[in-house]
């Protein structure tokens, strides 16, 4: 099974904008807040978080065209690589999301976009965003206009849980880290 410490060090081998690390730890947190409503294994699902945009910084018109195989020739599971294939379903992938794991992972990468800009505007940053707000945002389609609210709104009915209840259990996981993701904000 992946572990996160693994994880972590494919990742930096291949992603050195600072952005897409941030990316890639609020997707991890986001998975971990996941797994424990799923009662799922948080640090594995915080390591296919951490791993699932592998190849985008050097391959973005290409994502997930360049994964597979060199997770695999990592040693990477199987199991795991399929998880992070699956995010890009009937993006650039035809990997569809079967298990709780891929479907959260599915939903929260767009999710956390919006959630990290929201944050982003509040003075208190991440600390005292609540779903409320979040919500008022999320049916803002021209804040965080890149974001794309069809698909996770297809991921959570997927996961068969309404957007402001996914929201808020990524929000908790993320807000347990907000100072290493850069959302305490500015009263910080």
């Amino acid at each position: 099974m992946l572990t996160l410490q693994r994880a972590h060090e494919l990742n930096d081998a291949a992603v050195t904008e600072e952005h897409l690390r941030i990316h890639a730890l609020n997707v991890a947190y986001a998975m971990g807040a996941m797994a424990e409503h799923f009662g799922g294994d948080v640090e594995h699902w915080q390591a296919v978080g951490v791993l699932h945009d592998y190849d985008y910084q050097e391959w973005p018109e290409e994502h997930l065209k360049h994964t597979e195989g060199p997770l695999l020739a990592a040693g990477v599971d199987p199991e795991d690589v399929r998880a992070i294939m699956s995010h890009g379903y009937t993006i650039c992938t035809d990997v569809e999301p079967l298990t709780d794991m891929e479907k959260s992972l599915f939903t929260v990468d767009e999710l956390t976009g919006i959630i990290q800009a929201c944050a982003r505007m509040r003075p208190r940053g991440i600390t005292d965003l609540e779903v409320k707000s979040f919500m008022k945002k999320f049916k803002d389609k021209k804040f965080a206009a890149k974001c794309d609210r069809a698909l996770v709104l297809k991921g959570c009915e997927m996961l068969g849980m309404d957007v402001k209840d996914v929201a808020a259990i990524c929000i908790e996981g993320m807000k347990a880290h907000a100072e290493e993701i850069g959302l305490l904000g500015t009263e910080a």
